[in-house]
This record gives structure tokens, sequence and C-alpha cells, in this order.
């Protein structure tokens, strides 16, 4: 079924149970939802702050290899992994993020997984949703507005026009936006000044819905926000600017996590969306806090490869919020082990064990590293057609030599009973409760040595190339106490290096910075390495170019 049909058709298929019986899996009553439409809801604010104190159930972590063109299928195994665990009997919550119309339209295409492993309606979540996005865009362009009226109306905070740090954000890849010019036609406009536009999911807003407890959390947050600078060096904040509760007021509704369906009818949580490669790449704190009170089981993700959501997930969400994951799944398939092994990327579906030899250090390296944290480490085999016996035992034998033992899943095509192996393993290793998690470093570490700490062990560089400019910067964050804030290294997903193009496991390269940003109402310091941009473009041939409504108006062309 799953290889004659495309993502959408299946989707479109579905059986979806009314959203009562869905929540009724996890004990939440039909009073506390907020319906939109038939097969979406969000849940009630006061419902779920009446959770807090519960027990929290088991988290696990999926994460995976660094991406390739030819697929890795993080999502889907999340959702398959979740599937599974409901066939085995167990009360399981899926926490996911949002999709973003950005790679939706550009080159990823949809984000609500694949086959028979997916979360439904499957157009709705990867178009407008429940208007998260849209008010979280509304929320940061609004603190936006707010500080270029405040200087045209006297600037009476004296804010220097050099140092505004605020961008404005949309929710779309729009290359031209990455370096624009404001204010130009005259005194009437205000005045002119060079800035950017960011992709929503890049916004510091996204992150401040992500990592807030609870609305009283987020205002505080946004009003901490750092838009600019005085002349005399001062920082000045969306507080200061009368923002912050205007800003909450936008997002009130935001705030609340959205419930949706598995094509097999399991309830999943799924709510704000930051990019990994340029923000911290995991879903919100009150929907994984929900999920972790709802359900004895909650299957997260964490965005592209290992070294950058899984560590950020890790070194960041969970810090703040005080979780304790104790387990990781890293997701890996033939046909990406061998783009990192060199294989040529248009003979993907011929035989070749020896390009998966030489890709299966870049997965043998996530594992040992996700190990620093503490967890114990599972390998899922996403399999593809393809994919030959003698590619899949390779995989298996060089994970067993590794002490990481791998599970061939067939979510893709069977659904939960494709990943059942997998879900068996994660309550045994859980069970047998050797999980210690810990951060990769501590608070108090200075924010360079932060920066070369994930460098060297996560990514192996030989060292970190801070460009003086970002040094200042970062010495002038510590000394204003910001020192003991996480950092959030803004990276290309392709490989461990800064470089797109080392695939594998490269080790002696070095860790460019080229500049620093502050997010202080999220609470982490972002670093820009390399040539990673906010604000991402479309590619040659975009994925819009495909979709389409129907002659019975059905969204049709996401994948």
């Amino acid at each position: 079924m799953g290889a004659c049909m495309s993502d959408i058709e299946i989707a479109r298929r579905a059986i979806k149970k009314p959203m009562n019986a869905v929540a009724a899996r996890l004990g939440i009553p039909e009073d506390a939802l907020e319906p939109y439409g038939r097969d979406k809801a969000k849940l009630d604010g006061d419902y779920v702050k009446s959770l807090a104190g519960r027990a929290p159930g088991h988290l696990i972590l999926v994460t995976a290899i660094n991406p390739t063109k030819a697929g890795e299928g993080k999502t889907t195994t999340t959702i398959g992994l979740g599937d599974a665990l409901c066939r085995l009997g167990k009360k399981t919550a899926i926490a996911l993020r949002e999709p973003s119309l950005g790679p939706c339209f550009g080159q990823k295409g949809g984000a609500t997984g694949g086959g028979q492993a997916q979360i439904v309606p499957m157009a709705d979540i990867n178009l407008h949703f429940t208007g998260d996005f849209h008010a979280i865009t509304t929320a940061h362009n609004l603190l936006a507005a707010m500080l270029d009226n405040h200087i045209y109306w006297g600037n009476a905070l004296g804010i220097d026009a050099r140092r505004v740090f605020w961008p404005r954000v949309l929710d779309m890849n729009d290359r031209a936006l990455r370096d624009t010019v404001v204010s130009l036609g005259g005194v009437a406009n205000g005045f002119p000044r060079q800035t950017r536009f960011d992709i929503t999911t890049a916004s510091e807003v996204m992150a401040i819905l992500c990592l807030a407890t609870d609305l009283d959390d987020l205002e505080k947050r946004l009003a901490r926000i750092v838009v600019a600078e005085t002349r005399d060096g001062k920082p000045v904040t969306a507080g200061d600017l009368k923002a912050a509760g205007a800003m909450a007021a936008v997002l009130k509704d935001a705030a609340k996590p959205n419930l949706v369906q598995t094509l097999e009818n399991n309830p999943v949580l799924i709510h704000g969306g930051p990019f990994a490669n340029i923000a911290h790449g995991c879903n919100s704190v009150i929907a994984t806090r929900a999920a972790l009170a709802l359900g004895d089981y909650v299957v997260t993700e964490a965005g592209f490869g290992a070294d950058l959501g899984a560590e950020k997930f890790l070194d960041i969400k969970c810090r703040q919020a005080g979780l304790k994951p104790e387990l990781a799944v890293v997701v890996a398939t033939v046909r990406a082990l061998k783009l990192h092994g060199g294989g040529d990327e248009k003979g993907l579906e011929k035989e070749d064990v020896a390009a998966v030899e030489r890709g299966l250090p870049n997965l043998l390296r996530h594992v040992e590293n996700l190990r620093k944290f503490g967890l114990p480490v599972l390998v899922a085999i996403n399999r593809f057609l393809t994919d030959t016996p003698a590619e899949l035992e390779m995989i298996e034998a060089q994970c067993a030599v590794a002490g990481a033992k791998a599970y061939l899943c067939e979510h893709w095509a069977k659904g939960g009973a494709g990943a059942e192996d997998l879900a068996g393993a994660v309550v045994a290793t859980i069970d047998e409760g050797n999980a210690a998690f810990k951060p990769l470093y501590p608070d108090d570490m200075p924010l360079a040595q932060k920066i070369e700490t994930i460098a060297r062990e996560i990514y192996r560089a030989s060292g970190v190339a801070i460009a003086g400019p970002a040094l200042r910067r970062l010495k002038a964050l510590e000394a204003a106490g910001y020192g003991k804030l996480p950092v959030c290294i803004a990276k290309t997903q392709y490989s461990f290096a800064a470089d797109p193009e080392l695939r594998g496991a490269p080790t002696g390269h070095t860790l460019p910075i080229r500049e620093v940003r502050l997010s202080a109402g999220a609470g982490f310091v972002v670093a820009m390495a390399g040539e990673i941009m906010s604000m991402p473009g479309l590619p040659r041939v975009p994925a819009a170019e495909n979709i389409r409504l129907t002659a019975d108006g059905q969204v049709d062309g996401i994948f």
C-alpha cells in the first residue's frame, strides 16, 4: 500500500477518530479540548496547569545521523515507535514540533512522517494548522514595529540606531530579505537603517514559546528580550518598550499545545517548531511536560542530526526545564550511510556494502556522543524497499561491535507493527534503569569554552576560530551577567563540520564562529558558525511548484 501511494494519498484515506476519543487514550476529558475543526484541537490552558505535580512518564529522545538528500525518516520513526509502544499496550504520547512553511514549500516538503507512520490531518498540519506560527510571526513583528515607532517619536530611551539587534521575521524561505534597509522614503517613514529578516523558526519569540513553562513565564521572558543598545551601550528590552504584554496577548492561544492523531489513532501533542540548525530544534516544554504527565512513555524528537538537535535538546531544553530523558534512539538508513561513505547518489538503489561501511563512522560517532550525556542508545534502521540483506547485516554487525544494538524498522510500510522489536527494546532498556543524564558542560563554564567543548566533544573539531567581534561580544555578554547561559550553535546540518561537503565523520577541522547573538528571553547565546543563514532560500526547483488544489478542493503535492 505505502509503495503505491504518496504520503498525502495515504493520509487522505485515513480513518480518523473523533478528537474526544483520541484524547481519552491519555485520559484527557472532552471539556479540556478546544476543537479546531473535526480532527485537531488545543488543550485548555487551565487543564494543562492542572497536570502539574503528576509523576512523569519515561522520556525517549529520537534523533538521527547527519541528514542527506536520501532522507533518514526521523519523524517517521518517532511516529512508528509511538504507535509500536501503543501496540505493546503502553500508555504512550508522542510529542513533536510543528512544520514550517519554509521547508514545506522549499526542499524538504512536509514534516508529518511518511508511509504508514504519519500524523493527520497531514495537509492542515503542514500548512496553516491552528495558526501558532502566524501568532509567533505577528508577536515578533509587533515588537519590531514598536521599536521603530519608539525611535520615530523622539527616542526617549536613547536607542542607538546602529545597535538595533531585533530583525523582522517571515515563515518563508526568502533569500531576498536576508539583508534589507527599512524606513526609506523620507521623514514620515522614520530613520533609515540596515536590518534583516529571519525565518520565523529562528525567531527568539519561537524559542521563548517553546521554553516557557506557562503564560506568566512567557510574558516575563518576552520582557527580557534585548532588542537594541543605547548610545552608551546599555541594553534596551521589550519590557522597556512596554511591548511584552501585547505580545503575550497575541500568543495566548499559541501557547496551548495542539492535539492530533497518528494513522493508528494514537495521540500526538504537536507544538512549536524551532529549526535545529539555526535555533534549538525542540518542541515546547509545555507540550512535553503535559505529555509526560499524561503518558507512561513519551516519544519526542529533536531536529536534524544528533550533533545539532539532540545536543540542544539535552544542553538547552532539558537543562532549563529539568527534564530527564532515559534513552536515545538514533535513526539511520542504508541510503544515507551510502552517501556519507561517498556513494553515488544516483545509484542508491544498487547494493554497495563498501559505501555503507565507509559511512558507518557517522552513525557510530552520534552513538558515542550521546553516551557522553549518560544515555543508553539504540539504533533504528529505517528500512527502504531497496535495502539488501548484506547492507543491513553490515550495519547491525558494526553497531553490535560498538555496543549499540541496531533494530530493523519497517514502520513506513507496516505502521506500528513494523517497529515492535524496537519498541520492546526501548521498554527493556528503560526497565534496566541505567540512564544517568547529565549535560555536556556546567553552567559556570565561560561562553567561549562552552562553544569549544561542543566543537571538540560533539563535532570532533581540533579547535574553534572565533572572529574578533564575536569574541568581544562574548566577553561583553559575560560582563553583563549572561555568562551562565547555555550556547546554541547555528551550523550546517549536513556535516559535523561547518563545511556541508565534509560528510561522514571528519576530524581535525576548525569551527569558525563569525557572529554571536543574545537570546536573553529564551535563555541562551547563539553562535553563528561558518556560512549558516537564519533566513534560508528556496532551491532551484522548490516543492511549491508541485503543490496544488485538486478539483474537489483537496491539497495535493505535499510529500
